[in-house]
C-alpha cells in the first residue's frame, strides 16, 4: 500500500506531543527570525537590537503560534473522529503554511502598502517553509524515536497468555486494555493496516472490534493458546477450523461457524496448523 494512504502514527496527534511541537516551533521560529531576519521587516528598522525589532519579531512568532496551535487542536479532535492518512496530514501542514504566509503578507503590506502583494506572499511562503521544516522534521523524528523505544520496552514486558485462561484480554499498542473476550468465543483476527480486527461470537451474531496493534505482537501474546498465525494477514482459533481445503488458488481453512469466510493458510504457517490437527484425539 502507498505510504501516502496509510494512517499516520497516533503520536503525531497526541495532545502532549502537539503541545511540545507548537512550543518548540515557536521558540525555534523566534530565534530563526532574530538571526536571519526573513519577511523583509528588517528593512523597516535600522537598529536590529532595538525593542521595536524584537516587538515585530514577537508579533510574527505570536501569529504563527496562534495559527499552529488552533490548527493542531482541530487536528487532534479530527483525528479522534476520523483517522488521518499521510497525504491528508501533509496537506494539513501545507494549509498551515499558507495561512501563516497570508498573515505575514498582510503585516508587511500594512507597513509598506506599495509593496507588490504577490511577490510579498511568495517570499513569505518560502520563508515560512524554511522556518517550519526543521522543527517539524525534528519533532517527527524525536516522537518516532520515543515511540520505538516505548514499543521495545512494552515488547519486553509482554507476557504470553496462559493456555489455561478462559478470558483473553486484548491490549492496544500502548498496553491499554481495550477488549476482554472468552477464548472460546474468538473466531479469527485480521490485520488492517496499523490495526487488527478481532472477530468473535456475540450471542447469535458475529461481532468485530478494531484494535490498534499488530498481528506480530498478538502472535507473541497468544503463542501459548490455540489462536495461531495462519497467514500474513490472519490469525485463527483452531477450535473452529473444521476443514483444510487445498485448491488451485491456495490452501483455505473452513470454519465451523456459519457466515464466517474461509481463512487463507500460507505454506509458511501450515506446519503448525496441521500439527495441531494431528494431535487431536
Amino acid at each position: 500500500m502507498n505510504i501516502l494512504t496509510k494512517i499516520i502514527p497516533e503520536y503525531l496527534c497526541e495532545k502532549y506531543n502537539l503541545i511540545k511541537m507548537v512550543v518548540f516551533t515557536a521558540i525555534y521560529a523566534f530565534v530563526f527570525i532574530i538571526i536571519y531576519q526573513p519577511f523583509g521587516f528588517s528593512h523597516w528598522i535600522d537598529d536590529k537590537s532595538s525593542i521595536y525589532y524584537l516587538l515585530y519579531t514577537s508579533i510574527v512568532v505570536a501569529i504563527g503560534f496562534v495559527v499552529i496551535a488552533l490548527s493542531r487542536v482541530i487536528m487532534h479532535f479530527w483525528h479522534q473522529k476520523q483517522k488521518l492518512i499521510y497525504i491528508q496530514y501533509w496537506l494539513w501542514v501545507l494549509v498551515e503554511v499558507l495561512f501563516m504566509s497570508l498573515f505575514f503578507t498582510m503585516i508587511i503590506l500594512s507597513v509598506e502598502p506599495t509593496t507588490n502583494a504577490l511577490a510579498t506572499f511568495k517570499d513569505s511562503f518560502l520563508s515560512t517553509i524554511l522556518i517550519l521544516v526543521i522543527p517539524y522534521l525534528l519533532c517527527f523524528m524525536f516522537f518516532s524515536w520515543i515511540e520505538k523505544n516505548r514499543r521495545l520496552e512494552d515488547r519486553d514486558e509482554i507476557q504470553p497468555v496462559d493456555s489455561s485462561t478462559k478470558m483473553i484480554d486484548f491490549y492496544d499498542e500502548r498496553q491499554v486494555l481495550r477488549l476482554s473476550v472468552m477464548k472460546s468465543n474468538i473466531l479469527y483476527v485480521e490485520a488492517a493496516d496499523n490495526y487488527v480486527c478481532i472477530f468473535y461470537k456475540k450471542k447469535n451474531s458475529i461481532a468485530r472490534f478494531l484494535l490498534r496493534n499488530t498481528l506480530k505482537a498478538l502472535e507473541t501474546y497468544l503463542s501459548d493458546v490455540d489462536i495461531v498465525r495462519c497467514h500474513r494477514s490472519y490469525m485463527v482459533n483452531l477450535e473452529y477450523v473444521s476443514v483444510i481445503r487445498r485448491q488451485r488458488e491456495g490452501i483455505f481453512l473452513e470454519m465451523s461457524v456459519p457466515d464466517v469466510p474461509d481463512i487463507p493458510l500460507s505454506p509458511r504457517y501450515s506446519d503448525k496448523v496441521t500439527t495441531w490437527f494431528k494431535t487431536i484425539e
